[in-house]
């Protein structure tokens, strides 16, 4: 887990600071597969500005993720650019002027960026845009493969249904 102390920055109001950090990332399980960050730890951007009313917090970071393709199982890898901001009320009077990533000007960057992983993932990580996926009848890879199956056959335990379908 990588935290930042924004005490070290000694930052007044009205001034920015801007720092270099390697954050280490969580593998992140999606679907029951495992996608690696790459790299690890990812270097990024640390952007803390204070004003007089609060602490705005921003970081930059570019990775991607590697692991299997949802349709057919191969390689796959997603880039990811995530630009971020927080927002720390000097006496916040809710939840929408703190922020949950900082406690006791610790700043939590692995929960945070894992977090912001997560919700700029797409519904579905692809190792190609067209990616055909694997037959349903004999799983081959329809990518390297394109195939059709000439004959259509059935669960053997529907037949008793069949029978009746035909029967009427």
């Amino acid at each position: 887990m990588t935290t930042f102390d924004l005490r070290t920055l000694r930052v007044r109001s009205g001034d920015q600071a801007r720092e270099r950090v390697d954050i280490e990332l969580e593998p992140l399980v999606l679907g029951g597969q495992t996608y690696e960050p790459r790299p690890n730890p990812a270097p990024a951007e640390l952007t803390v500005t204070r004003a007089s009313s609060g602490t705005v917090l921003e970081l930059a970071l570019d990775l991607s993720l590697a692991g299997p393709c949802f349709r057919c199982l191969s390689a796959a890898e997603l880039p990811l650019e995530l630009r971020l901001r927080e927002y720390q009320a000097t006496k916040p009077e809710g939840e929408e002027e703190q922020s949950e990533y900082l406690e006791d000007d610790r700043l939590d960057l692995s929960a945070w960026a894992h977090d912001a992983i997560a919700l700029a993932l797409p519904d579905k990580i692809l190792c190609r845009p067209d990616c055909a996926g694997l037959c349903p009848v004999c799983g081959k890879d329809l990518n390297a493969e394109p195939h059709e199956h000439a004959e259509e056959r059935t669960d053997p335990r529907w037949a008793a249904l069949e029978a009746l379908r035909e029967r009427d």
